[in-house]
């Protein structure tokens, strides 16, 4: 392999793909990367066996070839060298790489020992506008949950119902939905929450589509020059619908910046109380005020106004509520709940497009 790149292309590449690499597996080689010559580009890829990145990068190409080489040396050198044209020149496993005043070698480990990366030949397509895409992975990924005991929780679900399609995740305690478009397509795909943030990690204003492709087994991501693949949870989603409130005995219109403000401020009194805070709604008084109280520094009771049907008080943790403030977006945020032991709903009252549940605390 002998090939001329640019640094900055190269440096780009490599930001892509390290983070999958794993050094703290059992299979060595995944610590590494794969180089490879690919249709006068070079494909530089790495994977951790449940999550595949590939970046292909324009670049001069001499003589075709493969190598895999520690991608934590590789990224950490090519970051430090200056913008320019390097060369990549491969000889018995050994990369030499030269660039301006620069001469190194980097052992490699031959391309043959790297696992076959994941690739679907055949299956379903769909195209999703990136924008779209990236601002409901924004909005639902951080609900799934990290218990590896209950996996299904562990994934983002992707799915279509009564024309539309839709991306749910939670944990239990919480969960969130975004509307992403309208579709004709039947899909029902389980993605690790994992690979979903890769992709938003990924994702760059400069993306207008993202082509997706599934076989049902795996999916894959197709952008610009970046593929992701990813093998999905197997088992089936709860069903969510269920949890969502439709009618509301309390119901508040707020400001969104001034509920996410006094919940700030009153998250800082309930840390030792693993983040409780109790939110009452006053109808009389038009007002919402949330409390907190923390044994050995005080307590504090922060309020403000909004337009207010019913009265009544929950206990949720402050810290699920911010998170779905922020995901919300949006100046008004609609906040209703049926009682102290009832979910609550936060929406969006002008764009319906986005529900985010949380499960209240028993206080």
């Amino acid at each position: 392999m002998k090939l001329q790149v640019t640094q900055e292309n190269l440096n780009k590449a490599l930001t892509s793909v390290a983070r999958v690499a794993n050094s703290r597996g059992t299979l060595p080689i995944l610590a590494n990367i794969i180089l490879k010559t690919t249709n006068n580009r070079l494909s530089i890829a790495a994977t951790n066996l449940d999550i595949a990145i590939t970046h292909y990068i324009g670049s001069k190409i001499s003589k075709e070839g493969a190598i895999t080489v520690p991608a934590r040396l590789m990224q950490d050198f090519i970051s430090s060298l200056p913008a320019g044209i390097i060369e990549l020149n491969l000889n018995d496993n050994k990369l030499n790489i030269t660039a301006d005043q620069y001469q190194s070698v980097i052992n490699g480990v031959p391309a043959e020992e790297f696992p076959v990366m994941p690739a679907i030949s055949d299956g379903q397509s769909l195209k999703l506008p990136a924008e779209a895409l990236k601002k409901a992975l924004q909005q639902v990924v951080f609900a799934a949950s990290n218990d590896e005991t209950r996996p299904v929780l562990t994934g983002v679900y992707l799915h279509s119902l009564d024309g539309s399609l839709y991306m749910v995740a939670t944990d239990s305690y919480r969960l969130a939905e975004q509307k992403i478009l309208s579709t004709k397509q039947d899909v029902k795909l389980l993605i690790p929450a994992s690979a979903l943030q890769e992709l938003l990690r990924l994702l760059n204003d400069t993306d207008s589509t993202v082509e997706l492709i599934t076989d049902g087994q795996q999916a894959q991501f197709r952008f610009g020059d970046i593929e992701l693949v990813t093998r999905l949870i197997e088992g089936s989603y709860p069903d969510y619908r269920k949890l969502i409130p439709k009618d509301f005995t309390v119901a508040a219109t707020l400001s969104r910046a001034e509920l996410l403000n006094i919940t700030k401020v009153s998250s800082l009194f309930a840390r030792e109380s693993a983040g409780s805070i109790t939110i009452k709604v006053d109808e009389t008084e038009q007002s919402v005020s949330i409390h907190s109280i923390a044994s050995q520094l005080g307590e504090n009771t922060s309020s403000t106004k909004g337009k207010i049907a019913g009265s009544g008080e929950i206990t949720l943790n402050s810290r699920y509520l911010l998170d779905g403030l922020h995901a919300l977006g949006g100046d008004e945020v609609n906040f209703s709940f049926n009682g102290k032991l009832e979910p609550c709903l936060l929406k969006n009252p002008v764009v319906n497009d986005y529900a985010h549940v949380i499960m209240p605390l028993k206080s």
